[in-house]
C-alpha cells in the first residue's frame, strides 16, 4: 500500500511545491500580472454578474406574475375567428355563464371559475365623485382566484348573484378617495346612479413595477348577474384557476374540448374562444432568459478567450525570460513532465488569481447596483454554480493556453539553455 501511496505523495508535494512557486512569480510581477488577467478578470466578473442579474430578474419577474395574477391562473374568452371576420359579431362568439358552469362540471383540471365582465363607471358617496371607476362583475369564487380576502364586513354570497342584489364590495383605495367612514359597511354608494349597499371592505392589490407600476385605485365589485342587469352588453370573459400549475397542457385540452363540443364546432372549424396561460407566459419568459443568457455567455466566452490569449502570451515571454534556469533545473534532474507541470500550474494560478479578483468585482457591481434606489430588484444573490463556473472556465482557460508555452519549456535542451542569453 505504502508503495502505491508514495509515487501519489510525490505528485501532490510536487504540485503543492509549484503552486507556491507560482503566487511567488506572480507577487513579484504583481502589474504585469495584473494586466495580463485583465481580461480573466473582466470575462469572470461578467460571468457572476451577468447570471446573478439574470436569476434574480427571473425570480421577481415571477414573483411579480404570481403577486398579481397567481401562477395557476387561466383566461378564456370568445374570438371571431379570422376567416369570419365581418360575417359573424362577438355576441356570437361570447363565453356564457351556462359555458363557465359545464367547463367547471366537465373540465377537471379546472378548479375554480368565474365569469367577469367589467365598466369604468361614475361612483360616488355624498359630495365625493369618482369618476372612471373599475366596477366589477364577479361569481363569489373570484375570491379565491384572485386570493383577495375581505378585511372588514363579508364577501360576495351566491344568494347575491342569483337575485341580482345592489351590493358591492369596495377596496381600501376607495374609502380614502371617497372620505367613506373607517368602517363604511353599511352606507350606501351611488354606481352609475344606482345605489348600492357596501358589505365589505377587499385589501387594496398594489400592481407591481411590471403590472400598473404600483399605483392603486378604487375598485368596486359588485355581483356578476346584477352586473349584467345594468349592462348586458358589456364583454364577458372567464378567470380560473387550474388544480396545478403543471396543468396548463391539460387545462387547455379539456376547455378546448368542452367548448368546441357545447358550440358544434367540427374538426375543421376553428376555435371562436381564446385562451391564455399564465404558465405559458412563465416559460416564454424562461426562454427568453436562457437566449439572453446564452448570448451573454457568447459575448463573456469572447473575452475569456482574449484573457486567454494574454495569458498564452505572457507565459511564452516567462518561458523566454526563464530559459537558463530550465535549463539549470534540467542539468541537475528536473524531467520534463515536471517542467511542464510547473508551467501548466502557473498559468493556471495566474488564471485563478484573476478569477478571484473578477468573483469580487462581480459580487461588488452585483451588491452596489441592488442598492440603487430605483432598482427594482431589492434582493441579488450570488448563485453558486455561477462562481464554480466562473472559477471553472478561468482555471480552464489555464490549462488550454498554457499548455503550450509549458510544452515549449519541457522540450528546451539543457545544453542550449544553459547557453541562452
Amino acid at each position: 500500500m505504502s508503495l502505491v501511496l508514495a509515487p501519489v505523495g510525490a505528485v501532490v508535494r510536487l504540485v503543492w511545491q509549484t503552486v507556491f512557486l507560482a503566487l511567488g512569480q506572480v507577487w513579484a510581477n504583481k502589474i504585469r500580472a495584473i494586466l495580463t488577467a485583465l481580461g480573466i478578470i473582466i470575462g469572470v466578473a461578467s460571468v457572476i454578474a451577468v447570471i446573478s442579474f439574470l436569476e434574480a430578474g427571473r425570480k421577481w419577474m415571477l414573483n411579480e406574475i404570481d403577486s398579481a395574477v397567481g401562477s395557476r391562473t387561466m383566461w378564456i374568452w370568445g374570438k371571431v375567428p379570422e376567416a369570419d371576420r365581418g360575417v359573424i359579431s362577438w355576441s356570437d362568439v361570447r363565453v356564457t355563464v351556462t359555458e363557465a358552469r359545464l367547463l367547471l362540471e366537465r373540465a377537471p383540471s379546472i378548479e375554480e371559475i368565474t365569469p367577469l365582465c367589467q365598466r369604468n363607471w361614475e361612483v360616488a358617496y355624498g359630495r365625493e365623485t369618482v369618476r372612471g371607476a373599475s366596477v366589477m362583475g364577479v361569481w363569489p369564487s373570484w375570491h379565491e382566484i384572485e386570493s383577495r380576502q375581505v378585511r372588514l364586513g363579508r364577501p360576495l354570497a351566491r344568494i347575491d348573484d342569483e337575485e341580482r342584489r345592489q351590493v358591492c364590495l369596495i377596496n381600501e383605495q376607495a374609502i380614502e378617495e371617497l372620505k367613506l367612514d373607517v368602517d363604511p359597511v353599511g352606507d350606501f354608494l351611488l354606481i352609475n346612479g344606482r345605489r348600492f349597499l357596501i358589505i365589505g371592505v377587499l385589501e387594496t392589490k398594489e400592481g407591481g413595477g411590471i403590472f400598473g407600476g404600483g399605483q392603486p385605485r378604487t375598485e368596486v365589485f359588485i355581483p356578476f348577474n346584477t352586473h349584467k342587469t345594468m349592462d348586458p352588453y358589456s364583454g364577458t370573459w372567464f378567470q380560473a384557476n387550474m388544480v396545478d400549475a403543471d396543468a396548463a397542457d391539460d387545462a387547455r385540452a379539456e376547455v378546448r374540448f368542452v367548448l368546441r363540443t357545447h358550440r358544434g364546432l367540427s374538426g375543421d372549424d376553428e376555435d371562436t374562444f381564446g385562451m391564455e396561460v399564465v404558465q405559458n407566459a412563465i416559460e416564454m419568459f424562461n426562454n427568453f432568459a436562457r437566449v439572453v443568457t446564452l448570448g451573454a455567455g457568447v459575448v463573456v466566452g469572447i473575452s475569456l478567450f482574449v484573457g486567454g490569449i494574454g495569458i498564452m502570451n505572457i507565459m511564452l515571454v516567462s518561458v523566454s525570460e526563464r530559459t537558463r534556469e530550465i535549463g539549470l533545473r534540467k542539468a541537475v534532474g528536473a524531467k520534463p513532465p515536471v517542467v511542464l507541470l510547473q508551467f501548466l500550474v502557473e498559468a493556471v494560478v495566474l488564471c485563478l488569481v484573476g478569477g478571484l479578483v473578477g468573483l469580487a468585482i462581480g459580487v461588488g457591481l452585483t451588491k452596489i447596483t441592488a442598492l440603487a434606489p430605483d432598482f427594482p430588484i431589492k434582493e441579488i444573490k450570488v448563485p453558486a454554480f455561477a462562481i464554480i463556473i466562473g472559477l471553472g472556465f478561468s482555471a480552464m482557460v489555464g490549462v488550454v493556453f498554457g499548455i503550450l508555452p509549458a510544452i515549449k519549456a519541457a522540450r528546451l535542451n539543457p545544453i542550449d539553455a544553459l547557453r541562452h542569453e
